[in-house]
């Protein structure tokens, strides 16, 4: 008893034998066999556990809308979890294994959980596992959850391809609407692309209607001439390919299987029509112990009989309520199996074919078995046995990429379903999906509604993958849970990962009885891609290491590494973090010992160099910055911050005023990118483009650092055609020269607090000016200097790091900058988030030095300063940067703690790893506070 292969008949190469391993077990096919069917001809009926009780599960569908059947595959092909075996093809040597189980779907320890499925109903974690602590329960229950397991030892077979195309129509569906509309639309000469996700053309007609005629031919050969046809005009035929969204100016995604162990294809389709001829899904009847295993839709006991020439079983019963399963009854019993159709419609018509015994105006209100069905119980009360029960409810358009494209749905009462009720522009649909159900004209499609009833006896199964029955949705309701959103989320009810393909409308059928309403009145979920799962390597695409995040290469790269540099990565850049082949620390505390003492050499080209240009400049930048702009002279610069919209600080620079039209914003360089985009956006959205243009040119120079006591000295010895006298040149202003015929800039800022110059040079150019300063500079002792021994000066100094020691609260005020609220008359962003209360509240945290205060050592970065309230402790903030100062000799660090400012010289605990270490708040500034050295 149960499934069987017939010895001829189906799609499949019975040339080509194939041979797997399911959950260990040996199982045969051919080519031409998807999973599933070879699981079905090896009568292998438990292929799946489900998701909350561990039931049994078998097939129920052919094709994306199985709930069931979702495997792990390894082996020829890439290792997968969570595939439905309804998709994936049969291969020689292939691994599958079931999921949420252990050991094996036929054998789950697990199981016992369905004994317990009464204390267990719906939401029932939101209840049960409060008391007393969450926590407690988290572990073992996300041990437990999840279905398909990644495989460890995968290894990457090459980087998914992405492909955008732009063809004038794209078709959803190889079914005869859409193979129809996309001929109409080739030989008009549009560029046309048609996608299905199946392997073939044909749609239903590979497996209905196989006497029907088009245009004069026989189905089957007028699907293989328009598809000839179609490719002599130039038409893109994409198959195993799954449109599963449709997103924002019509886009649509499309993922593309290749079976061959390459990664799936991602399609960005910009078309300029879209025609969904999707089809439609068969939806099952409701009655108890309806998830039994041998119970399956009776569309996909006809697909595999015709595709594959697997028959579901050999004593068949077909529940229907529908005209659609006569077909299913007539070509099970032509294969010579024993067919009984239970049909609801009293006036159902007899059936002409023989070997069909048909009980009309009867229903199946239970199905026998326990690890699979073994017969069924109908209404009148007799038992009928039987080893395989096919049922149709009736078929739901799938208009899922219409509902994301916001079409609106009606209720069509004499199909008992949805179809699409609005028309939306550039997008049309068609065939079943349109809710034109019968292929013939001839035929027609009737139907006797069969919902879900409060108060059936057993265990109706709505959502098969999601373990919710009908007595769940009842306690939804019952708790007020009807809005169809609530009900969704409190049962989970198409939340699985088939969406409730299947599940849905008896859903919203139950719900409308309970409640009183109408199924139209309950409403649809919202639809939101992608329609079936999509392997997060095609959306990755290439955009993975380099690919994904670029390298960042100074101009000077090879020079800074002849010259003995070790290179780390800040902020996506590549830079010298230090020179020499000693220890880090010792060459980083050389560096910045010889830096205070004489001068330094430092490639700053990662800085940004973002040009702001334009009769509105000004106007624009006083805007964008938290500092008045405007008043600033041509040839001056101004130190600025750059707020987000809630006032939060972004990023902080040097602005320089070339011109009264021209200004460059010298933003820190791992925020260029983010800097660039902003200032793009507000041009945009506040301001005349024509008056106001934008031009990121950091790429375009290089920025060479030359800083120290000895500074001023090792740059007059070069000729830069350029006067470099304080008087001319005053800390925060700039002159131009040139270097051997290029213009330069030199600009006097400092990040170091000591004198320091910034010549700015086109990249190319860079080389030459590099080493003409290092050769100059072994007169003055100069020394190379790397990021680190930077950001240990700049420390010292007390100079912020935007992200480092500022955080996604800190504003302006936080750093003791209060001026430009107090006095800027003019708007700019993120002011009125400065005027709310929270802004203005006293325990704010503030950027502040600490001070070591118990003699030991460096504090730790990212420990709390901590105070102490009825013996526990409360963090009042925390160490943003700790070093230790080769200047001092002494460590040295900065932070954020609460009304800091106000408590400086006050002693604070800070505690890290239950260390407690006593630290003193100070100035920021630990060396020279007074700003002597900006001019020594």
């Amino acid at each position: 008893m149960g499934a069987y292969r017939l010895d001829q008949g189906g799609a499949i190469d019975r040339s080509k034998p194939l041979s797997f391993t399911f959950d260990g077990q040996s199982v045969q096919g051919f080519a031409g066999d998807t999973v599933a069917s070879a699981l079905l001809a090896s009568n292998i009926r438990i292929v799946a556990r489900s998701f909350k009780y561990h039931r049994p599960r078998g097939l129920w569908g052919h094709g994306s809308e199985e709930p069931n059947a979702l495997i792990d595959v390894s082996g020829p092909v890439s290792s997968s979890p969570n595939n439905r075996a309804t998709v994936v093809d049969a291969v020689d040597g292939l691994k599958v294994r079931s999921v949420n189980n252990d050991p094996t779907a036929k054998n789950d320890r697990f199981s016992y959980l369905d004994r317990f499925s009464r204390f267990i109903p719906a939401a029932f974690y939101y209840k049960t596992f409060i008391f007393p602590d969450w926590h407690l329960y988290e572990p073992n229950i996300r041990e437990m959850a999840g279905l398909g397991k990644i495989d460890r030892d995968w290894e990457k077979t090459g980087l998914a391809t992405q492909r955008n195309m732009h063809p004038d129509v794209l078709v959803v569906g190889m079914g005869p609407a859409g193979l129809k509309a996309a001929l109409e639309a080739a030989e008009a000469g549009k560029r046309v692309i048609i996608a299905d996700e199946k392997s073939g053309a044909g749609g239903a007609l590979s497996h209905r209607d196989h006497g029907a005629e088009i245009d004069g031919k026989p189905a089957h050969e007028w699907v293989a001439s328009t598809v000839e046809r179609l490719k002599e005009l130039g038409a893109t035929l994409l198959t195993n390919t799954t449109a599963f969204g449709i997103y924002d100016h019509g886009v649509a995604g499309l993922d593309q299987r290749h079976g061959d162990g390459r990664p799936d294809t991602l399609w960005r389709v910009y078309a300029k029509e879209i025609v969904l001829a999707t089809g439609a899904i068969e939806r099952p009847l409701p009655f108890a112990n309806n998830d039994l295993p041998g119970i399956m839709s009776a569309d996909a006991g006809l697909a595999y009989l015709r595709r594959h020439g697997v028959v579901a079983g050999r004593d068949i019963v077909i529940a229907t309520n529908n005209s659609s399963a006569l077909e299913v009854a007539e070509a099970l019993a032509a294969a010579g199996t024993r067919v009984l159709l239970i049909d609801s419609r009293a006036d159902a018509p007899t059936p002409t074919a023989s070997g069909i015994r048909m009980l009309a105006g009867r229903r199946v209100v239970q199905a026998v078995g326990k690890l699979e069905v073994t017969g069924v119980v109908l209404d009148d009360g007799s038992h009928i046995a039987c080893d395989a029960v096919l049922a149709s409810g009736g078929w739901t358009p799938t208009i899922h990429l219409y509902g994301q494209s916001r079409g609106k749905l009606r209720w069509d009462e004499t199909l008992q379903t949805f179809v699409p009720g609005t028309e939306i522009p550039n997008l049309k649909v068609v065939g079943a999906a349109n809710g034109t159900f019968p292929l013939s004209a001839t035929d027609t499609y009737s139907i006797s509604p069969i919902w879900p009833k409060p108060g059936q006896k057993g265990r109706v199964w709505i959502d098969f993958q999601n373990d919710v029955t009908a007595k769940d949705v009842e306690l939804a309701a019952r708790e007020n849970f009807t809005s169809v959103e609530h009900l969704k989320r409190y049962t989970t009810l198409g939340m699985a990962t088939d969406q409730g393909k299947t599940s849905n409308l008896n859903g919203l059928a139950l719900m409308a009885t309970i409640t009183g309403r109408t199924i139209p009145e309950v409403g649809t979920t919202t639809y939101r891609p992608p329609f079936t799962p999509v392997p997060i390597a095609s959306f990755a695409g290439k955009r993975s290491g380099n690919f994904f995040n670029p390298v960042r290469r100074l101009p000077l790269e090879n020079v800074h590494r002849a010259d003995g540099a070790v290179f780390w990565d800040y902020g996506g850049w590549l830079r010298p973090a230090f020179f020499g082949k000693g220890d880090a620390d010792a060459e980083i505390a050389r560096e910045v010992r010889q830096a205070r003492e004489t001068v330094a050499l430092f490639d700053g080209s990662t800085l940004g160099k973002i040009e702001v240009i334009g009769p509105q400049a000004a106007e624009f930048l006083d805007f964008m910055f938290y500092n008045t702009v405007s008043t600033l002279k041509p040839g001056k610069c101004r130190y600025c911050f750059i707020l987000t919209e809630t006032g939060i600080v972004y990023d902080d620079g040097v602005l320089v005023r070339l011109a009264d039209d021209h200004f460059v914003v010298s933003c820190s360089s791992s925020h260029v990118a983010g800097v660039h985009s902003m200032l793009e956006d507000w041009r945009q959205d506040r301001f005349d483009r024509k008056k106001v243009y934008i031009h990121n040119a950091t790429a375009n120079y290089a920025t060479l650092t030359v800083t120290g006591p000895r500074s001023r000295d090792l740059l007059s010895t070069i000729a830069f055609d350029a006067p470099l006298d304080d008087a001319t040149l005053p800390h925060m202003s700039l002159v131009h020269g040139s270097y051997r015929g290029d213009p330069v800039r030199i600009t006097r800022v400092s990040f170091t607090g000591d004198r320091s110059y910034e010549i700015t040079i086109r990249a190319d150019r860079a080389e030459a000016l590099w080493k003409e300063l290092k050769q100059r500079g072994r007169a003055f002792d100069a020394v190379l200097m790397g990021s680190e021994a930077l950001l240990v000066m700049r420390a010292e100094k007390g100079y912020i790091i935007v992200g480092k020691d500022t955080d996604g609260l800190t504003r302006p005020a936080d750093m003791g900058l209060h001026g430009p609220l107090k006095n800027k008359k003019v708007e700019f962003l993120g002011k009125r988030s400065l005027m709310m209360d929270d802004a203005q509240r006293e325990d704010r945290k503030e950027y502040v030095g600490l001070e070591v205060a118990d003699g030991g050592g460096m504090l730790a970065a990212g420990a709390h300063g901590v105070e102490w309230i009825g013996g526990k402790h409360r963090s009042i903030g925390y160490v943003t940067s700790s070093y230790m100062s080769p200047t001092l000799n002494r460590p040295i660090a900065l932070g954020l703690i609460e009304r800091g400012i106000s408590r400086q010289g006050e002693i604070i605990d800070v505690r890290h790893m239950g260390e407690v270490r006593k630290a003193r708040i100070v100035g920021p500034s630990a060396f020279d506070p007074e700003g002597g050295r900006l001019n020594a």
